[in-house]
């Protein structure tokens, strides 16, 4: 718990805070990219609030990984990746290394994908095009960051801010069922379609790259919580800035959910399982205004969450194997899958919840690791986790593990 003397001016305390918080804001952009557009509309639209209960308890869950995640770089001044380096034998660093590559194409797909969609909607941009145009502006945010980081954390979190007014804005127009909404927090499935959606919004809002992005977007504040005594303070602000702005994004999904489920589930109106049929049912439903708040919204959270996944596939690649490629290769690579899919004309927001269901296996390869070394004295010391903290990480772990499983047992009989 952060506690502030209220006899030290605001303005004191206010300087003396603010420098500890922005690293769970450039995560939280990941936890509202459109992946989760994608999955929580299409949810909300076909099952009604049957999922409330998946998008908070997933909420819960990643306010509590992008804690151990933030507490590693901070501590350590080294980030997640370039621990598994150092304390993992050679293959298996090199095995987690290749499936996080897999994993940052999976986002790529969903964060282009996304920010073409929506400049399509906006402007009748062609999606090949959009696409094309997102990547320029993910150049533009990462040229931020290198002229520091707290420019590039700044602009994110004015993003996160667009996405969380666009959405409650059209969430208080369009009311919610109350009685609804508590049915839906007690968990329950309705067939394998359900329990798909279910795995697609846990992994759109449990990201594999922000679990390893946070710790390296903390591991700069380290050398300023060298002395123990500030570095519990500096605990205490990274856990109230990872609550902030995870919750910002937890209520951006619940809103997206709440949408759909009042306005379109059981309305006989066509094409709600889709991103383009949302925005077309918002303006004929409530009106344009609704319509360009989902526009603008979708079109923020894919230019952000673009940049986002571009600098987390460098950090992935640089502490896995100790080496960078040029942002501009990295970026043509981890882009061919996205562009394939607009170039094709593929359905954008099926292939947003299926890149979604392949993030969510990317999980556990990210979160073990994160809880083993968190869990190890040798690497934290007395910041190393509660006992009670670690089993309930591993129970988090445990059931995304067993939910994938189970999934794939299902999908493949």
């Amino acid at each position: 718990m952060v506690v502030l003397d209220l006899a030290v001016p605001l303005k004191n305390r206010v300087a003396r805070v603010a420098p500890w918080f922005g690293p769970a804001f450039v995560a939280a952009i990941a936890y509202a990219d459109p992946g989760n557009f994608a999955t929580n509309f299409t949810a909300g639209a076909t099952s009604g609030y049957l999922l409330v209960w998946v998008i908070v308890a997933a909420n819960l869950m990643a306010m509590l990984v992008q804690s151990l995640s933030a507490k590693l770089g901070l501590v350590t001044g080294r980030d997640l990746p370039e621990l598994c380096r150092a304390h993992l034998p050679r293959p298996v660093s090199r095995g987690l290394w290749v499936q996080a590559e897999l994993v940052a194409m999976a986002t790529d797909l969903a964060e282009i994908v996304g920010g073409a969609l929506a400049l399509n909607l906006l402007f009748g941009m062609p999606l090949p095009l959009g696409g094309l145009v997102t990547c320029v502006v993910a150049f533009a945010l990462l040229e931020l960051h290198r002229r520091g980081y707290r420019r590039f954390e700044t602009v994110i979190g004015a993003l996160l801010g667009v996405i969380l007014i666009g959405f409650l804005y059209t969430a208080l127009r369009s009311g919610a069922d109350a009685q609804a909404f508590a049915t839906g927090l007690v968990p329950s499935f309705a067939g394998s379609d359900s329990l798909l959606l279910a795995t697609g919004i846990l992994g759109a809002t449990v990201m594999p790259h922000v679990i390893y992005l946070h710790s390296a977007l903390t591991k700069s504040r380290a050398s300023a919580a060298a002395d123990p005594g500030r570095r519990r303070e500096a605990l205490r602000y990274q856990r109230a800035d990872t609550l902030v702005a995870l919750g910002a994004a937890g209520l951006v999904n619940l809103a997206m959910l709440v949408i759909a489920a009042q306005l379109f589930f059981g309305s006989g109106i066509d094409g709600t399982d889709t991103l383009e049929g949302i925005h077309h049912g918002l303006a004929a439903v409530l009106d344009g205004h609704a319509a360009l708040a989902f526009g603008i919204a979708l079109l923020a959270s894919g230019l952000a969450s673009s940049g986002v996944g571009t600098y987390a596939g460098q950090v992935v690649m640089q502490g896995f194997i100790g080496r960078a490629i040029p942002l501009l290769a990295r970026r043509l690579i981890t882009m061919a899958p996205a562009m394939a899919v607009l170039a094709l004309g593929v359905d954008p927001t099926g292939a947003l919840v299926w890149s979604q269901v392949v993030l969510s296996f990317g999980v556990p390869f990210a979160l073990v690791p994160l809880i083993w070394l968190t869990g190890r004295r040798r690497v934290l010391g007395d910041q190393v986790n509660h006992p009670a903290t670690t089993a309930c990480a591993g129970a988090v772990a445990l059931l995304i593990i067993g939910l994938n499983g189970f999934l794939l047992v299902r999908t493949l009989g």
